[in-house]
């Protein structure tokens, strides 16, 4: 009767992700039918919107992957000092949203632009070029991280036997390291690659004529709210992502590795500090170059005209609503972060350690929303949920939220919970502990560092997305960060920079809160 009851559960909740996740997607693509396709897929807009996507994307996720590999290697592999202080600063970018990059490339390089006036360049960051520098600048600080948590796990044994063989260093990265690296390097890449062609915020504001298809997209939805054509974009837009999900799917490492497993030993060698110190503070200076910029635009009056020191940006951004959508966007995330960790957990718990024919199920479509882009999710959601009484209001705003970033806390919770014992119920069942107790007393202290990470990454996404929100806020709910792109359409470059600066201190409060909290409980 109980494994009966659990499973009703489990259906309940595979119901509930079909009705936040599937539903609105369907819905998006049963109105294609309202639109002639093959028109929208061959106007000479669409194709040269889908030319430049992917040739853009292609080289921004090959330049962003060079250059994440070599930090995460001069990180791992070196002796070099402050390597918790780099990996910092080259993470704060994943704190801002996307379109905030490419404000920063305007301000360091558009026509009137800090670097460009200091070393009078007369090169154009508007076009093709802006779009694949600021792409890097978004999906480096990703790909990074993924590169760092394959790296720092490798196991030192092949590389303790070549050096007792004798084998070059040259030889032992070529053999070793990169046949380690082959099957994660194809998720990163993919992963990278989805997460560029997909993004609209950097387009937007450095495209100028180079169009990109979620940048039409927005055009299309936003500007002549013509919803069949966006969906018919968005189709377009699922396929990379779905593909990316899949080979993420079957390309799991599932090798065991050595009995025994040893670090990385790393040996002296002068000449490869300096060098990867050189790399790191070279990386770290030009990650925290537009961070700087928004933090000196907030407070002159009019660049390059007037250089006196103001509060008239953060007066005015205030007073068009600023301290009230502040408020919304945090308490938007924090619904969505305590409803997220709960939920995730839940669900965990249920797919990890109540196993059953139904939890495979469960499994999978808590993972479907890995595989649909933040815009796509956004669109369908305005289109599916426009006539029911929950739209315009903060709930729609939380269950977009929650269905666009549930999947990778998910996934950290899956994986913890599937490294804790067991047995652990059974031992309770058999001294007569309930079910309850084991979780709340033994279970959770155990998770409850990964509890905190999830709140972290659902609370700074919620504070930065744009894309999932974009057409679903009202006046009423609108967030802090969609005033970026009102602002920039205004040309109130200074009240964007400043509302930047506002989300960035906001996140980096929440993860010192968060870390600070995590290690008082160790």
């Amino acid at each position: 009767m109980k494994n009966k009851k659990v499973d009703t559960l489990k259906l309940v909740l595979c119901l509930f992700f079909a009705i936040v996740v599937v539903y609105p997607l369907c819905h998006m693509l049963f109105q294609i039918k309202d639109v002639n396709v093959w028109e929208v897929w061959s106007s000479p807009q669409f194709i040269n919107a889908l030319k430049n996507s992917v040739v853009l994307s292609l080289i921004a996720t090959l330049i962003s992957l060079c250059l994440a590999f070599c930090l995460a290697w001069c990180l791992e592999r070196s002796s070099i000092k402050y390597k918790n202080i780099v990996k910092v600063i080259v993470t704060l970018p994943m704190l801002i949203p996307s379109i905030s990059h490419g404000m920063g490339l305007i301000i360091l390089f558009g026509a009137n632009g800090i670097i460009a006036n200091i070393f009078h360049l007369q090169w154009n960051i508007y076009g093709a070029a802006g779009i694949v520098i600021g792409s890097v600048m978004y999906s480096f600080p990703v790909a990074f991280l993924m590169f760092i948590d394959v790296l720092q796990y490798e196991d030192g044994n092949p590389y303790l036997a070549a050096e007792i063989l004798g084998i070059p260093k040259w030889s032992q990265f070529l053999r070793i390291t990169c046949s380690y690296m082959k099957k994660p390097l194809v998720s990163i890449v993919f992963a990278t690659f989805t997460m560029i062609i997909t993004d609209y915020g950097v387009p937007l504001l450095v495209g100028g004529k180079c169009t990109t298809l979620p940048v039409i997209m927005y055009q299309d939805v936003i500007g002549l709210l013509d919803f069949s054509k966006g969906s018919a974009i968005g189709v377009v837009l699922l396929i990379p992502a779905v593909f990316a999900f899949a080979i993420d799917m079957f390309n799991k490492d599932k090798s065991k590795g050595t009995a025994v497993q040893i670090p990385y030993q790393i040996k002296e060698n002068k000449v490869r500090d300096i060098l990867s110190s050189i790399y790191c503070m070279v990386v770290a200076v030009v990650v925290m170059l537009p961070i700087l910029t928004f933090a000196f635009l907030s407070f002159v009056k009019k660049y390059p005209i007037n250089m006196s020191l103001t509060l008239e940006h953060i007066t005015r951004t205030f007073a068009k609503s600023g301290g009230k959508y502040l408020l919304n966007s945090i308490w938007i995330a924090l619904c969505v972060a305590v409803i997220g960790v709960v939920l995730a957990f839940f669900v965990a718990y249920l797919t990890t350690r109540l196993k059953s024919k139904v939890s495979y199920a469960l499994h999978l479509i808590s993972i479907v929303s890995l595989a649909i882009p933040g815009i796509v999710l956004g669109l369908s959601y305005a289109m599916a949920f426009k006539k029911w009484p929950i739209y315009g209001t903060f709930i729609i705003v939380i269950m977009v939220n929650l269905a666009h970033f549930f999947s990778s806390p998910y996934l950290m919770m899956y994986n913890t919970l599937g490294k804790v014992n067991e047995h652990l119920e059974a031992i309770g069942m058999t001294l007569g502990i309930r079910r309850l107790y084991i979780i709340k007393d033994v279970m959770i202290p155990q998770i409850k560092n990964t509890a905190l990470e999830m709140f972290a990454y659902f609370f700074v996404n919620c504070m930065m997305t744009i894309s999932a929100i974009s057409f679903l806020t009202t006046v009423k709910t609108k967030t802090i960060s969609l005033m970026i792109t009102q602002f920039e359409a205004q040309m109130l470059l200074e009240c964007s920079a400043f509302v930047s600066l506002i989300i960035l201190v906001v996140n980096l409060g929440v993860k010192y809160v968060v870390g600070r909290i995590q290690n008082c409980k160790r």
